[in-house]
């Protein structure tokens, strides 16, 4: 998605800086973005139709198929500079953190649901928002804090780049050092 390198790019000094270190979040902000709303595309219809009763279940499934499409999206795009496994590896790493991710998301409807029996009394609009704040908000933020420290940490750990010491890579540039090498004066 070349527009958000070029919005990140357009940012003046100290944001450019804050964005440019911070990219790998902004990617995976975005992609967590487009996932939620196919996750929510998913599961409101079968929430409210053939599951219905069955909100865990549809959580699980609309889960699924969000993960499926996040690892797509991660792999290529927001953690796209990242290795150090083999694919397959990799892809299983991800899918099972991601599974964790899916069960801390779909956990408060559970909890709700089963333990407190909150969805048995509400109808309507008013139960549908208490499945969005259970399931999207407070299941999402639990998830979503999981997900990104787990895969930057197992899934797509950074590469160990060469040079450092004996070489021309400075490891841990200083604030005047990253921005002589932003300009390309390194």
């Amino acid at each position: 998605m070349p527009f958000v390198n070029d919005v990140i790019n357009a940012l003046p000094g100290p944001l450019h800086r804050i964005a440019i270190r911070h990219r790998e979040l902004i990617k995976f902000a975005i992609v967590g973005g487009t996932t939620f709303i196919v996750d929510m595309a998913i599961f409101y219809p079968l929430a409210y139709t053939i599951l219905e009763g069955k909100p865990t279940v549809a959580k699980i499934i609309s889960g699924v198929v969000a993960t499926i499409l996040s690892y797509i999206l991660n792999r290529e795009w927001t953690f796209n500079n990242r290795g150090g496994r083999e694919r397959h590896h990799e892809a299983l790493l991800f899918f099972v953190i991601s599974g964790i991710g899916v069960l801390l998301a779909a956990a408060p409807l559970w909890v709700a649901n089963n333990m407190f029996s909150l969805r048995e009394a509400p109808q309507g609009l008013k139960l549908a928002i208490l499945d969005f704040i259970l399931a999207y908000i407070i299941g999402n933020i639990l998830q979503m804090a999981f997900r990104f420290w787990a895969l930057r940490r197992f899934a797509f750990p950074e590469l160990t780049p060469p040079g450092g010491e004996g070489g021309s890579t400075d490891l841990s540039p200083n604030l005047v050092e990253l921005t002589d090498e932003e300009l390309g004066h390194a």
